[in-house]
């Protein structure tokens, strides 16, 4: 298994598939993150909203006494920490809960129309200040990038958002490809909708290459040089979604994977969420 990797608009380096943690907590998220990391894994996904950060820093801490290996952490800023104002303040919780003084990439979690021009502006001297790798956003827009470039001095190095074939949003990736913005997929598998799972094109397409239709999926989201971050706390699938990097699809099959595409949401969208509830 050799896992890729994506240059961000900065430099750094970032995994090309990674754990996502939602909703994983306490001994469950523990054995997680070891299993992971013990079969490949270099990248943990968080957030402060999760409430599961503690662990993930239980977890890191286990690894280093072990096996002691660097892991690549992404947390974000939650709405609740957007509208106290104190990103600073945010962050260093957010490090302390994971045990950590540096995280490799820190996100603002959702677009909150109040407040993200003045939490990028923030994150912008964390960045400069080398407290965090690089720094991003998650669950925007176009118009939602196209304000924020008007008044950031730093591009965002990741948009993360829903993404998988039934909701592909290929004109905010164009979009954020235009800026040199690196998308981000999570809810890759759509959470196992059998909208997804059980559509033939991809059962077919697992057959052939004796994959799993989530590891199609996966597989898909590589070839179109998306970063991804499916969550399991299953152990078979945890293995099964790394081993996505011995076999290619085809160009033409990545093209038919692209037009399942519904606008089909499986999470929130941004421009209708209650921004008090996430």
């Amino acid at each position: 298994m050799n896992l890729e990797f994506i240059t961000l608009n900065n430099g750094l380096k970032m995994p090309m598939l990674g754990l996502g943690t939602y909703p994983l907590n306490r001994l469950k998220l523990l054995k997680s993150i070891w299993i992971a990391q013990n079969n490949g894994y270099i990248s943990i996904d968080t957030s402060r909203s999760y409430g599961n950060e503690k662990w993930i820093g239980r977890s890191l801490k286990l690894i280093n006494l072990f096996n002691n290996q660097k892991l690549f952490i992404t947390t974000k800023l939650g709405n609740s920490d957007q509208r106290k104002g104190n990103v600073r303040k945010a962050l260093k919780e957010s490090m302390d809960r994971l045990g950590v003084n540096y995280v490799d990439l820190y996100l603002m979690h959702w677009p909150n129309p109040d407040t993200y021009i003045a939490s990028w502006k923030q994150m912008e001297v964390l960045y400069k200040e080398g407290l965090v790798g690089a720094i991003g956003v998650c669950n925007f827009h176009k118009h939602h990038l196209e304000k924020l470039l008007k008044e950031a001095e730093i591009v965002p190095a990741i948009n993360q958002i829903e993404l998988h074939p039934l909701l592909t949003q290929e004109p905010l990736r164009d979009y954020c490809k235009s800026k040199g913005i690196q998308i981000e997929s999570y809810s890759p598998v759509a959470r196992m909708d059998p909208k997804l799972i059980e559509n033939p094109l991809l059962v077919n397409l697992s057959k052939k290459y004796n994959k799993t239709v989530p590891q199609i999926i996966l597989r898909w989201n590589i070839e179109n040089k998306i970063v991804t971050i499916p969550k399991s706390g299953t152990k078979n699938r945890i293995i099964e979604n790394i081993d996505i990097f011995d076999f290619k699809l085809t160009s033409d099959e990545v093209e038919q994977i692209n037009n399942l595409n519904e606008d089909y949401r499986v999470r929130y969208n941004p421009d209708t969420v209650d921004y008090y509830k996430v």
